[in-house]
């Protein structure tokens, strides 16, 4: 991005956390991690975190600082979004969190706004480019209130160069009015070597200490392609006697009944673990003690999984498709989404090949390195010098 003129006294900073606060993975994780290290890169610009009163359960993880303030709704998520979405009731957000010079909402959709600048984060556009893997319910809302807030919006921010291209071309928003902050790696995702925390990793899991395993990481729904990886799965293992297992790793999400019922259907089902929810601290140990990492997701706004596997030093086959070859790069296998005959012969290369392991276990070690969330952090707030000096 060209160099932007800086502001001259701190700016004030708004914040809609309420994904960060309700959401455990995906972008909840997202939105967490870069709010966190925008605020550590910037002592001087002044913050407000506004967000719905949490779902019951749910503790706020906050970045703190002397800069930080917060602000709590009295409502829940879905009271704000029938308030603001559905009803459109004109209360616009900053009367809220007080004046404001910029509010960014970065999670798809965009609250009234009176008087800030206002930027919004768009993660994908799967809800039109794979209608058929969302409620109809949900998409209908999507497809309403996406639009309308890229056009309320000053400003729009994409997770990758591939979801940048869709918010132009589906959208019509002109290019200058697009950047990307791409996501990072945090670094507790490296490689876990300690023989008793993966013993430990194994036990919860169920499986023994020596048992091969290919992993998949996300919310169980069509968009991911679980159906897919699972005909791989069964050729791969008609192809050869391999011990692997595939463990698959994520709350069950919408329309997920196509994938256990398919899971159910495969000769062999004994070979396959769903493990439901993983915690956050889990995950490091899980990549590291898989022997390969699977994502043949048909769309991606970014990827994330696909980065920490490379960061913990696990080899990498995702699909050739949307984000994921800008985050894959040659660092991993990539296939067709809709070829699980590639998918497995991709699985199969990497299960008789240790050479071939370490070669991209090394290159998915430096390609993850590239990607953190202190430069994404130095991009956004250049984002928010840039709108708010417009």
């Amino acid at each position: 991005m060209a160099q932007t003129t800086v502001a001259t006294r701190p700016l004030k900073i708004a914040i809609d956390y309420t994904s960060a606060v309700n959401q455990n993975a995906g972008i909840g994780r997202f939105v967490r991690q870069l709010v966190h290290a925008v605020i550590a890169n910037d002592p001087v610009d002044n913050f407000v975190l506004l967000h719905a009163n949490p779902n019951p359960g749910r503790t706020p993880n906050y970045p703190t600082g002397p800069n930080v303030t917060r602000r709590v709704l009295r409502v829940n998520e879905r009271w704000t979004n029938i308030i603001w979405h559905r009803l459109q009731a004109p209360i616009p957000a900053d009367w809220l969190t007080g004046p404001v010079d910029l509010f960014h909402s970065p999670d798809f959709v965009m609250p009234p706004v009176r008087a800030a600048r206002s930027i919004l984060t768009v993660h994908d556009l799967a809800f039109l480019l794979y209608p058929e893997c969302a409620h109809a319910s949900l998409r209908a809302y999507l497809e309403r209130t996406v639009p309308r807030s890229v056009q309320r919006a000053d400003y729009v921010v994409a997770d990758s160069e591939n979801t940048r291209n869709d918010v132009i071309c589906l959208l019509g928003v002109p290019p200058e009015r697009v950047t990307v902050v791409p996501g990072g790696v945090d670094p507790a995702f490296q490689p876990v070597t300690d023989p008793a925390r993966l013993a430990a990793l194994r036990q919860t899991i169920g499986l023994d200490e020596t048992t091969p395993y290919i992993l998949f990481i996300g919310v169980i729904e069509p968009r991911k392609n679980l159906v897919g990886l699972i005909e791989a799965f069964d050729i791969l293992k008609d192809r050869r006697p391999l011990p692997h297992k595939l463990v698959v790793a994520g709350r069950r999400g919408w329309l997920s009944d196509s994938t256990m019922e398919r899971a159910e259907r495969s000769k062999y089902r004994r070979d396959i673990v769903f493990t439901g929810f993983i915690p956050d601290g889990e995950l490091p140990t899980l990549y590291s003690a898989a022997e390969a990492f699977a994502f043949p997701s048909h769309y991606e706004g970014f990827g994330l999984p696909v980065l920490e596997a490379m960061a913990c030093g696990t080899p990498v086959v995702a699909s050739r498709a949307s984000s994921l070859p800008e985050i894959v790069g040659d660092a991993g296998m990539q296939v067709d989404p809709d070829d699980p005959e590639r998918l497995a012969s991709a699985l199969e290369l990497l299960a008789l090949n240790p050479e071939m392991r370490a070669d991209f276990r090394a290159r998915g070690l430096e390609r993850a390195s590239t990607f953190t969330w202190d430069a994404a952090a130095k991009v956004m707030l250049d984002v928010y010098r840039k709108v708010a000096a417009r």
